[in-house]
């Protein structure tokens, strides 16, 4: 389907997330081309698995990233462009590597004539089924341009946020460090409210009435919590690699996160004592740690 502008769309990495937002690419009449080091299960219907990076970098115009770390990213990075007879000239890399991988790919690729974008998204896999995810993006004018239509498949909520790769990153890290603290912060007032004697959705209706509303008493606590679901799809052990990378973001800015350090030892010990559970289950856990008078950091 030519008419997206961008031929064949290239997809690495078909995780919870990536098999989604390949699914939404191919919705939108992009023709799909993937790969996932797992094999070809993940492959949504209608896009055709390739058993290799350098055959969707043989194939595909743009090629769109979904990968859990930097490291990973770097690595697909660099087998596109060592690709023999690679179409590739745009990469897409919808993955949360921190801002200093985001540069240092950038680097990489555009010394081998690959233009790079910089595009982390957030709102869990529920928002991208619902083409609600935020897509942050950065890049120079004329790559945004050439990779708007893909981005456009991904989900119908994009923000650019710089025109360099690193700004939405860092974008990103603070986005995500908000929904953390939000998160654990809920956690522990909601754990004291019903230890008072409080009702859960009590508590919520009057919260999210006043100033203490935020992300996590307006949604993961209703959807999540409260209904005993916690399938929010975000493993609690990349929430806590989220952290880490903003720490390390602001230390290289010259920042002092002493927030930041308290709620990254939180996010530590919960995804150490649950590893890869859901994020939101840091609710009961949270709980049973105060019956047990445990300190969580």
């Amino acid at each position: 389907m030519e008419e997206t502008g961008t031929g064949t769309v290239g997809f690495v990495g078909l995780g919870n997330m990536g098999s989604v937002l390949a699914s939404n690419l191919v919705a939108a009449g992009h023709r799909v081309v993937a790969n996932d080091a797992a094999g070809p299960e993940r492959a949504p219907a209608g896009a055709r698995y390739a058993p290799t990076v350098a055959e969707v970098a043989r194939e595909a115009g743009v090629v769109v990233l979904s990968l859990p770390d930097g490291t990973a990213s770097e690595q697909v990075a660099r087998q596109i462009a060592a690709a023999d007879g690679r179409r590739a000239t745009h990469v897409v890399d919808t993955s949360t590597i921190g801002t200093g991988a985001a540069q240092a790919i950038d680097a990489l690729l555009a010394g081998h004539g690959i233009a790079y974008v910089d595009a982390p998204v957030s709102g869990g896999v529920s928002g991208a089924r619902a083409r609600t995810l935020a897509v942050m993006y950065a890049g120079p004018d004329d790559a945004c341009a050439r990779v708007l239509p893909v981005l456009a498949g991904l989900s119908d909520r994009r923000h650019r946020v710089g025109d360099r790769a690193g700004l939405a990153q860092a974008m990103k890290l603070a986005n995500n460090f908000l929904a953390a603290t939000a998160l654990a912060a809920t956690s522990e007032a909601i754990a004291f409210g019903l230890s008072a004697g409080l009702d859960m959705g009590t508590m919520l209706e009057v919260i999210n009435n006043s100033s203490g509303r935020n992300s996590a008493t307006s949604d993961k606590f209703p959807n999540q919590v409260l209904t005993g679901r916690y399938a929010a799809g975000f493993a609690n052990s990349l929430m806590a690699k989220d952290v880490r990378l903003y720490l390390r973001a602001v230390a290289e800015a010259g920042g002092t996160p002493a927030i930041g350090e308290l709620i990254a030892a939180v996010w530590e010990r919960y995804a150490g004592a649950e590893p890869g559970a859901d994020f939101t289950r840091i609710f009961p856990y949270y709980q049973e740690l105060m019956r047990k008078s445990t300190s969580l950091i």
